[in-house]
């Protein structure tokens, strides 16, 4: 079992940046790769980026490319999703997941645990 526990959302104004925390508990957690998805109001969870167990592969959707980067520190259980520039469309609730499998993958459907979530709202 794996608990994760996300932090380091709030309201910013458009330009501005954010950084969010995922600390994990539980199992080993330089057993799995993380992800981190989102999903905005009435839309459907999108993948926001991804990182593999020892954190030398990632893969980030185009729509946060190079404003987004994920990093992760195994030696504190925690992933993180750096956001610069955001934009009002960026406003979701973010979500980290885990899956054992070491795939950087972009499907919600290859994560086995999931967070709560933490909301990140961008004003214009």
């Amino acid at each position: 079992q794996v608990q994760l526990v996300e932090s380091g959302g709030g309201l910013v104004q458009a330009g501005g940046s954010l950084r969010l925390s995922c600390a994990a508990s539980g199992r080993t957690f330089s057993s799995y790769a993380m992800g981190w998805f989102r999903q905005a109001p009435g839309k459907e969870r999108e993948f926001v980026a991804a990182i593999s167990r020892g954190g030398l592969f990632t893969r980030d959707a185009d729509s946060v490319k190079g404003r987004f980067t994920i990093s992760r520190d195994n030696a504190k259980n925690t992933v993180y999703l750096q956001m610069n520039s955001l934009k009002p469309e960026d406003t979701a609730v973010y979500y980290c997941a885990a899956n054992f499998g070491d795939l950087v993958s972009t499907d919600g459907n290859q994560y086995d645990y999931w967070g709560q979530g933490t909301q990140v709202t961008v004003s214009s």
